[in-house]
């Protein structure tokens, strides 16, 4: 009997220790009602949980995870990120047999619960992940701290500044503001110790995060002072593509409109063709350029650039149309040059002697009976008579050294649009080169 009683207690003794063990290392699960205090009605989650008077502090903490759709047309862009807020509340009950530094709680039951009532101020929208499962989580510390993280896509305003564009740096904010409570009830701190992490392969396809920081952004409304938070992300625009795409084709267009001062100035056709063709080629670049910006009413730097280009190319088809002028009509067609006299007689028949053989030659056409000697006489008397003499073409007269042949006008009007010509050459590259110089110059800095 006495054997039995022991070997009960015994038994007893193991099942206590074995509970208690057991109660160590694995925890019940919790209701929401073994968290909240005694009495339920003490607490309201419509208030901040206070201390003596002082506004409650959240500690925020964000990780970014990515950026990316950056619109500069609609000034928007997207961020992926891990939000977390850390606040305490005195009026929780911390759950019996609470070992572990801290308890995951349900997120379900923040809905009973009060939390801070932070929104994101220049989100255009907000995208919660649920996949696999929803991306957000609660614990409980043992200090009656609670953590709340939740995983967001956010689609994100940022006011934009075009003026130096493509060399601008941007400055692109997220802010978290209270919504319902003034900073008399609450305050939004960063968190000591990690307030911020970004990414470091972070890559952007037109832009660089050169610098990322976090700032206070607490505004006052007609309502009161409520509290905010921001983190402002650095983004410097790259210029290979802009300089590739943009400035080095315009340069050769303008170059290739510098060709027709090369071109004779009678070849109108392929002078105007040229200029006309350049021209056009330009305003299709300049338009291409503004395809991917909001039409803003400043002139940007690349406007300038583009102007000045234009300017240019105007200005060698004014070029021509100033050496047409000079040019002048058409020369009316010259007048056919007189023949020289024809020489029909190259003997003079006037001179001395000349009568004799003209009377000769008439006895000899009349005399019908002539006998042989009488024409070997009248043969012998054109012999003895003097010869006539032979007309020849004087030389002309030669000209004095000094004399120099003058030019027509139509070859002034010529050597003056060739000599125009002759100095665009020189003019248009220099010029062109100068203010080229002035505009990077001007910003190098901002490369």
């Amino acid at each position: 009997m006495l054997l039995d009683y022991g070997l009960s207690l015994l038994l007893t003794l193991l099942t206590v220790c074995i509970t208690g063990i057991a109660g160590e290392s694995y925890q019940t699960s919790l209701t929401f009602n073994d968290i909240l205090p005694e009495d339920p009605k003490l607490y309201d989650k419509m208030r901040p949980p206070k201390k003596d008077g002082q506004p409650t502090t959240v500690l925020f903490h964000v990780t970014v995870m990515g950026l990316d759709s950056i619109d500069e047309t609609s000034m928007t862009y997207a961020a992926d990120i891990f939000f977390a807020q850390t606040w305490k509340d005195h009026r929780l009950r911390l759950p019996e047999n609470m070992t572990s530094e801290y308890r995951l709680l349900e997120v379900e039951w923040l809905k009973n619960m009060w939390r801070p009532d932070s929104f994101f101020k220049n989100a255009k929208s907000v995208t919660f992940q649920t996949m696999t499962i929803p991306n957000h989580y609660m614990w409980l510390y043992k200090d009656k701290t609670i953590l709340y993280m939740v995983k967001l896509t956010l689609r994100l305003s940022c006011a934009m500044n075009f003026l130096i564009y493509p060399h601008d740096t941007q400055e692109c904010k997220l802010q978290m503001e209270s919504l319902s409570h003034t900073t008399d009830d609450m305050i939004f701190q960063w968190d000591p110790e990690v307030p911020l992490v970004v990414d470091e392969h972070i890559e952007l396809p037109q832009l660089a995060l050169v610098k990322n920081n976090t700032a206070d952004c607490t505004q006052v409304y007609s309502t009161g002072n409520f509290t905010c938070l921001e983190v402002v992300f650095v983004l410097k625009r790259r210029l290979g593509y802009y300089l590739f795409h943009t400035y080095i084709p315009t340069c050769l267009i303008v170059i290739m409109s510098w060709v027709s001062f090369w071109i004779k100035p009678e070849a109108a056709p392929a002078r105007v063709t040229l200029g006309v063709t350049s021209l056009l080629t330009l305003s299709t670049q300049h338009a291409k350029s503004q395809a991917s910006l909001p039409p803003v009413s400043y002139l940007k730097a690349v406007d300038a650039f583009m102007s000045v280009c234009t300017v240019f190319v105007f200005m060698a088809l004014m070029e021509y149309c100033l050496v047409n002028i000079v040019l002048g009509d058409s020369d009316p067609p010259n007048p056919k040059p007189h023949p020289p006299p024809k020489m029909d007689r190259f003997f003079d028949f006037n001179a001395p002697g000349g009568k004799n053989g003209k009377r000769n030659s008439k006895s000899l056409e009349n005399s019908e009976t002539t006998t042989v000697n009488t024409f070997q006489r009248q043969e012998s008397t054109l012999l003895l008579s003097p010869v006539p003499h032979i007309q020849t073409i004087p030389p002309p007269p030669c000209k004095p050294a000094s004399a120099i042949p003058k030019l027509t006008p139509a070859q002034i009007r010529l050597r003056r649009a060739i000599n125009i010509d002759r100095f665009s050459r020189v003019f248009f590259p220099l010029l062109f080169t100068l203010l080229n110089t002035a505009y990077w110059i001007m910003f190098y800095e901002y490369i």
